[in-house]
């Protein structure tokens, strides 16, 4: 049996000068590996493929929205949702057709209620657009994992110490380890926030900045 709780806990502490070289995410993710069943270890198999280039595609988007895992199900409907806005806002930009490169599923649950497809569209689609109109590319890629962020936390709200508040961790970490690569002091900023949240929700687990 899972215990969960125990593997929030025995995160480690992080701090603000966090540098690669100490145990890295790779290791973190292992550790939590390591306390999970297969079936979880499964589960998180599809999450770690979600960050995959060369795994990106119909066949993953349409096997993600229609797995047993309510938090998958829902993530990745929020990631294709927010990658098919990209392409088509790109598209735009460059005088192309907007839905060239656009990944499509068929809706079974929409076309049951007779919903136009701008009926469908996701609500954060406001936000990204607003986003994407920046001129700034560093903080046009902020702002969009900004909203992956807090897309997280809204699908985790009300999971306290449970298996999908462990995937929402990790792929907090995916993001982190995306930032660690393109800058390192961004990365760490997040690093900390992520060990901040953590915190919150477990009370046992011990967060020193001086260290």
């Amino acid at each position: 049996m899972n215990n969960y709780v125990y593997i929030i806990a025995g995160l480690p502490d992080f701090t603000p000068d966090w540098r690669q070289g100490d145990k890295s995410l790779e290791d973190y993710l292992g550790q939590i590996r390591e306390l999970l069943s297969e079936k979880d270890n499964e589960t998180l198999d599809f999450i770690v493929k979600g960050f995959d280039k060369e795994q990106i595609g119909l066949e993953l988007y349409k096997e993600a929205l229609e797995h047993r895992n309510g938090f998958i199900r829902a993530f990745f409907e929020f990631d294709l949702n927010v990658r098919n806005a990209k392409v088509r806002y790109l598209n735009q930009a460059l005088g192309r057709d907007p839905e060239k490169d656009v990944l499509k599923l068929a809706d079974p649950e929409a076309e049951e209620n007779g919903l136009e497809q701008e009926e469908a569209e996701f609500k954060e689609a406001a936000k990204l657009q607003k986003i994407l109109e920046g001129s700034d590319i560093l903080a046009r890629e902020r702002g969009i994992d900004d909203l992956y962020w807090d897309k997280i936390d809204e699908l985790t709200l009300f999971d306290y110490l449970n298996f999908d508040k462990i995937l929402g961790v990790v792929v907090k970490m995916m993001i982190i380890r995306r930032w660690l690569l393109l800058d390192e002091q961004t990365g760490r900023e997040m690093f900390k926030k992520l060990v901040e949240e953590i915190r919150g929700t477990f009370k046992g687990v011990e967060y020193n900045e001086n260290n």
